[in-house]
């Protein structure tokens, strides 16, 4: 007997050359690690059949639930400014979607084994990445932040080999979809108009039923990468690859592979170990948005009529997004502050801090979050920067709601998965203890309630200077 979900699979009855159909390939030694109870109740799923034998079997890759079709969906990208035509999934195989009181999802296996789209790797996952998206895709969530969500981590029994043998694992991963801008960009490439018609059309209807035709779902595309990434930058948050396969339409957060939090605040602070050059900085972000976001709009130009004229129209559009973008962020960053009224100077004001957190190698979240008791200026190598600045804020706030300490306190987190804990619930985990990993999710769960076992930055001897992708 196998699991049984109501699956619909809209995706899959799409145009043939839009996917491949692809079973998981079935794993040694199923496990369950770890259960995401309340997504489960959530999305109306039964706990109980998820934990059982069957469902654990179903979601590690060695039974396909009854209803499913697993494909692995076609994309293409441009992977660190470079164009590569053919990419799609490679280690991950969509089993469905599923309609839940959450809205219709997605349900993926990560690490479920190689596809027509693998390009000679092994379609598989160890288990550190999938712990760590696991950790840091729900924590995002905690914050607000649109995401993919993780449902389960079941380790498979089999070995991994990357730099060396590692324990693999199959995350399963829940999404609104995940349809990327590099999926618009694989039947563009190939002028293949009627596909490509075909997922605007399916996009529209799945994500932004309100818009009208190709423009429509352009600006909403647009809009919604806007929020996205000024609340990423809102926390400190560096994706790490956002090249434009790992760019979601839905407007979610997706792929989480070097990805990181700052510890301490620099805009040109890079932790992915392959971007040498700073492509995806924490302040870039927003530019590499814009610049992925014009290769929809050029995608889409088939679409969306006379030629010339459409890409004028687009060309505006994108010029446009710093505007869109920059509202969404100072929006963001004035609630940090307890900034309830805007007016003008507040952008130069915020500047002027996050300048002065980095000359004085202040803790990001530490510091905003100090805002509310005081204790921000300690965060400062020298305290007498963050108190020259503090006399600009005091008397910008004037009048501005007196106590502001709950203000500040519902929308700067006390904590966030940093890098070094993270490390630490991967090493106890590759030693068979799962109490770390536990311990971090549990905390991460309320990121505004302060939980001092999970709140200090790195020691020196801590600190995690570079991540990697790995799965």
């Amino acid at each position: 007997m196998t699991l049984t979900l109501p699956f619909d699979n809209s995706y899959a009855r799409l145009p043939a050359r839009l996917f491949a159909e692809q079973a998981p390939t079935p794993v040694a030694a199923p496990r369950l690690l770890a259960l995401n109870t309340e997504l489960a109740h959530e999305l109306g799923l039964d706990v109980d059949q998820l934990r059982s034998a069957d469902g654990i079997a179903a979601l590690a890759g060695n039974a396909v639930p009854d209803g499913a079709r697993p494909i692995a969906q076609a994309y293409a990208g441009h992977q660190f400014g470079n164009w590569v035509p053919q990419l799609g999934d490679g280690r991950a195989v969509l089993l469905g979607e599923l309609d839940t009181p959450l809205g219709r999802v997605d349900l993926q296996l990560k690490g479920a084994g190689r596809t027509p789209f693998s390009r000679g790797g092994d379609g598989r996952a160890w288990l550190g990445p999938v712990l760590r998206e696991y950790l840091v895709s729900e924590a995002m969530h905690a914050l607000g932040i649109p995401t993919t969500r993780a449902l389960t981590a079941i380790a498979t029994g089999d070995a991994v080999l990357r730099e060396a043998p590692f324990p693999g694992a199959v995350l399963t991963r829940v999404a609104r979809s995940h349809i990327r801008v590099g999926t618009f960009q694989y039947f563009a490439a190939r002028g293949d108009v009627e596909a490509l018609q075909a997922l605007t059309d399916h996009v529209i209807a799945r994500h932004y039923p309100q818009v009208d035709g190709p423009w429509g779902l352009l600006d909403a595309v647009i809009d919604a990468q806007a929020q996205l990434v000024a609340k990423w930058m809102s926390v400190g948050f560096i994706h790490g690859v956002m090249n434009t396969d790992n760019m979601s339409v839905a407007g979610d957060t997706i792929d989480y592979g070097p990805c990181a939090f700052m510890d301490a605040y620099h805009p040109d602070r890079v932790f992915s170990s392959i971007d040498q050059f700073g492509r995806y900085a924490y302040a870039r972000q927003p530019d590499i948005a814009a610049w992925n976001l014009a290769q929809l709009a050029s995608s889409l130009l088939p679409l969306l009529g006379d030629e010339a004229p459409a890409i004028e129209r687009a060309t505006a559009m994108i010029h446009a997004f710093p505007t869109r973008f920059g509202d969404h962020w100072l929006a963001l960053f004035r609630a940090k502050l307890g900034l309830h009224t805007p007016r003008d100077g507040d952008a130069d004001l915020i500047g002027s801090l996050l300048d002065r957190m980095a000359a004085g190698q202040a803790d990001f979240t530490l510091t905003f979050r100090g805002l509310a008791d005081g204790a921000a200026r300690s965060q400062f190598s020298d305290p007498a920067m963050f108190d020259q600045w503090a006399e600009l804020w005091n008397r910008r706030r004037g009048d501005d709601r007196p106590d502001i300490a709950p203000d500040l306190d519902r929308v700067n987190p006390a904590i966030i998965p940093r890098n070094h804990r993270i490390e630490e619930v991967i090493q106890a985990a590759l030693a068979d203890d799962l109490a770390p990993f536990h311990a971090l999710h549990a905390a991460l769960k309320t990121p505004f309630t302060d939980h001092p076992d999970f709140r200090e930055p790195p020691a020196p001897d801590e600190v995690v200077q570079a991540t990697f992708c790995g799965t």
